[in-house]
C-alpha cells in the first residue's frame, strides 16, 4: 500500500478519535442516546445602560447641531377679573334648607325666644326695675349726648315755677333742703316683663351721720338673682354730695365723682361726663328730691319743674321733675299721704317715672312706677318701715 494512502488512512482514524472523545454529536447519532452531559461555560457581555448606550453611540456618531429655537413672545398679563359683589340681601335672604335648620344652633331669634320664660324674664327685670335711666335696647350704641353739655351741667339744680316757659332763667342759689331721718323702706314689686307678670320684693335703707351719708337699694326676685345700687358720699349745706354709685348684678358698674375736675369718670369705660352743683346719682337723687320739697313745701305747687344732672353707672344726664299734686294711696303698709312727682320720657326708650313721696317719713318715696318704652313696668310699693 503506497504511503501516502497510508498516511491519510492514519490521519482519518485520528480524527474520528478526536471526534468521538470531544463528544460532538454526528449527524447520524441516535438523539435518545446521549452520550453524557457535557458542561460548558462561557462569558456574556452584560448590557451597556441606556444613558451609557446613548452616550457610547454620541460618542461614535456625533449628533448634528438642532437650529436654534426663537424665544416666545412674552405672554400679555391678563387684566384681573372684577369680582361680582353678590348684594348683601341675596346672601342674607338665602334661606335654609330643612336640614341645615334642624341641626343649626340657636339663633339670636331663639335666644328672644327663651327669654319668654317666667324666670328669665324676672331675672331681666331684676336688672331693669331699679331707678336707672332708660333702658336702651343693646343694639342702640351709647350716644354722645348722653354726656351732658357743659351749659346744662354746670346749671345745678333748677326749680321752674308753673308756666315759667322757655325764657325762664335758672336759679343760681342753692336751695335749702332738710334730709330725712335714718329709715327702712320695704317695697312689694309687681309687674310686666316680656308679656309675663312677676313679683318680687324690694328693700330702701337710708342711713347718715350729718356728715356722711349711705344709700342701698336692693331688689330680688326668689330663685332669680337680686340687683343691688348704692350711693355713697357727704353732705353739705346743699344736701347730698355722691362720691361713687355702683350698680351689681351679674357685675357691678360704677361711677366715680371727681369735683376738684369737675368730672364723672365710669368702670364702664365710657365717655367721662362734666358735671357742676348739685349733681345726683340715679339713687341719690330720690332723697334729695325728698329734702327739697321737706325744706320749703309752700314752694313746690303744682306744675313746679325740677331739673337737675343726674349720673348712672355709665352716663349723666339732665332729668327734670314735674309736680303733679297731692293723692292719698292705698298702699299695703296702709292708707299714705302723698305728693306725686313724675318724670316724663325726654328720648327714644327713655322711661316714664313716676314718685309719689311721704311727708310723714321725711317725703321719702313710698311707690315708685318704672315704666319702659315697651310697655314693661315695674311698681314699687311700700309694705312696711322703720329704723335700720
Amino acid at each position: 500500500m503506497p504511503r501516502r494512502a497510508l498516511f491519510l488512512i492514519t490521519v482519518l482514524v485520528l480524527a474520528l478519535h478526536w471526534l468521538v472523545l470531544s463528544g460532538v454529536p454526528l449527524a447520524w447519532d441516535n438523539p435518545r442516546s446521549p452520550v453524557g452531559k457535557v458542561f460548558s461555560t462561557r462569558s456574556i457581555a452584560a448590557p451597556l445602560p441606556p444613558a451609557a448606550a446613548v452616550t457610547a453611540v454620541a460618542a461614535v456618531v456625533p449628533m448634528a447641531p438642532k437650529p436654534p429655537v426663537a424665544p416666545k413672545p412674552p405672554a400679555r398679563p391678563k387684566p384681573p377679573a372684577r369680582a361680582t359683589p353678590q348684594p348683601p340681601a341675596a346672601q342674607a335672604s338665602s334661606p335654609a334648607s330643612p336640614a341645615t335648620e334642624a341641626t343649626a344652633p340657636r339663633t339670636e331669634a331663639g335666644a328672644d325666644v327663651a327669654l319668654a320664660d317666667p324666670a328669665e324674664a324676672v331675672s331681666t327685670v331684676v336688672e331693669e326695675t331699679l331707678p336707672t335711666p332708660a333702658a336702651s335696647p343693646a343694639s342702640v350704641p351709647i350716644q354722645a349726648a348722653s354726656a351732658p353739655l357743659p351749659s346744662e351741667a354746670t346749671t345745678g339744680v333748677d326749680i321752674a315755677p308753673p308756666g315759667a316757659g322757655t325764657d325762664h332763667t335758672p336759679n343760681t342759689a342753692p336751695p335749702p333742703v332738710r334730709l330725712p331721718p335714718p329709715t327702712r323702706l320695704a317695697f312689694d314689686v309687681s309687674g310686666q316683663a316680656k308679656k309675663f307678670a312677676y313679683s318680687a320684693r324690694a328693700e330702701l335703707l337710708w342711713q347718715h351721720d350729718g356728715s356722711r351719708y349711705e344709700a342701698r337699694q336692693e331688689i330680688s326676685a326668689f330663685l332669680v338673682g337680686s340687683r343691688t345700687q348704692r350711693s355713697v358720699g357727704a353732705i353739705t349745706a346743699q344736701g347730698l354730695l355722691p362720691e361713687k354709685f355702683s350698680d351689681k348684678s351679674r357685675s357691678e358698674q360704677a361711677a366715680h365723682f371727681d369735683y376738684t375736675k369737675g368730672r364723672v369718670t365710669f368702670s364702664a369705660n365710657t365717655p367721662d361726663a362734666t358735671v357742676g352743683p348739685g349733681v345726683q346719682d340715679r339713687l341719690s337723687v330720690f332723697i334729695q328730691l325728698g329734702a327739697l320739697l321737706a325744706a320749703d313745701p309752700a314752694r313746690f305747687v303744682t306744675g313746679t319743674q325740677i331739673t337737675l344732672t343726674t349720673v348712672s353707672a355709665r352716663s349723666a344726664d339732665r332729668w327734670t321733675f314735674t309736680i303733679e299734686g297731692a293723692e292719698t294711696l292705698d298702699l299695703p303698709a296702709g292708707a299714705t299721704p302723698t305728693l306725686k312727682l313724675q318724670r316724663l320720657p325726654r328720648k327714644d326708650y327713655d322711661q316714664k317715672a313716676e314718685l309719689w313721696v311721704a311727708p310723714a317719713l321725711g317725703y321719702l318715696p313710698v311707690r315708685i312706677k318704672l315704666t319702659q318704652a315697651n310697655g314693661d313696668f315695674a311698681d314699687l310699693q311700700l309694705s312696711r318701715s322703720g329704723t335700720p
